[in-house]
């Protein structure tokens, strides 16, 4: 069976946990994706210097958002900040599968290996080893892959899974994340650096 194609879009920006709860918080008034793209663009709630930015960015978070079912989305803009970190982390990876791949096969494999830091040497062997799979990634350029590659590193720290000396932090999910997550796919568990006896008892 072929691979699913990659879906690289992500060498710009972070996590964007501050556009994410602006719209996630618009969405909940309106519950219509479109209606919030318009009225980011019309008010400039982002407060983007230029209108292209504005679309860039509320694209890319509308995109993230889209992944998460409407409870997902009010835990969102209920949780602590760190809490909101997971969940946005969850919604890169589901939109992503490149980085949900990178999560599972080394940032948990490292923890779980008793490996805890975290190398740019890490990410450049999964993407060479990825290549083989998935031919798409040979048509991205040294620099695009650089880039692709600091995103990645600065989400991770956006999302306290990494700190700034690149250390891997372990999670623990609150009862509530971990039960909201566990409605879905069990792979949205496996994003995170932590223990199977840590995911409650939850099969696949």
């Amino acid at each position: 069976m072929k691979n699913e194609r990659y879906l690289m879009s992500f060498a710009t920006g972070g996590l964007y946990h501050r556009e994410s709860l602006k719209l996630a918080l618009l969405f909940l008034e309106c519950k219509d994706w479109n209606l919030v793209q318009e009225r980011v663009l019309i008010e400039n709630l982002l407060q983007s210097r230029t209108l292209s930015t504005s679309k860039r960015v509320s694209r890319e978070v509308i995109s993230r958002l889209k992944t998460l079912n409407l409870d997902e989305i009010v835990l969102l803009v209920q949780s602590s900040a760190h809490e909101q970190g997971y969940i946005l982390w969850v919604a890169v990876c589901r939109r992503y599968h490149f980085i949900a791949d990178f999560a599972i096969e080394v940032l948990r494999e490292r923890y779980l290996s008793l490996k805890y830091d975290l190398k740019y040497e890490d990410f450049d062997s999964f993407f060479n080893r990825k290549s083989d799979w998935h031919p798409e990634l040979d048509e991205i350029r040294p620099l695009t892959r650089k880039k692709l590659r600091q995103v990645l590193f600065k989400m991770l720290r956006e999302a306290d899974l990494l700190t700034v000396d690149h250390t891997i932090h372990a999670v623990i999910l609150s009862s509530r994340l971990r039960l909201a997550l566990s409605r879905g796919d069990r792979q949205d568990l496996l994003v995170f650096p932590n223990l199977e006896s840590e995911l409650g008892g939850l099969t696949p």
